[in-house]
C-alpha cells in the first residue's frame, strides 16, 4: 500500500506540474502532491527525499502565493479602466 501511495504522490506531482500553466490552482495542487510525496519518503525512511520534497512545496507555495498576487492586480487594473 505504502508503494502505492508513492506513485501515486509522485505521478500527481508530475500531472500538476504540467498542468501550472494552465491556473494557479494547480500551483498548488503541486505543492500537495509535493507534501504528499514527502509523507511517502519520511514513512519509507528516505529522510533526504522527504526532506527535498518539503523544500519543493515551499517553492511552489510561493510561487502559488506570487502568481495568485500577480492575477489580483492585474484583475484590479483591468476593473479600473
Amino acid at each position: 500500500m505504502l508503494t502505492v501511495f508513492g506513485v501515486l504522490a509522485v505521478s500527481a506531482m508530475l500531472l500538476f506540474y504540467a498542468l501550472e500553466p494552465a491556473g494557479t490552482r494547480f500551483v498548488l495542487a503541486f505543492a500537495g502532491a509535493c507534501l504528499a510525496a514527502a509523507a511517502y519518503g519520511f514513512l519509507v525512511g528516505a529522510w533526504p527525499f522527504g526532506v527535498i520534497e518539503v523544500v519543493w512545496s515551499g517553492v511552489a507555495l510561493r510561487r502559488w502565493w506570487r502568481r495568485r498576487r500577480e492575477e489580483r492586480a492585474a484583475g484590479a487594473h483591468g476593473a479600473a479602466r
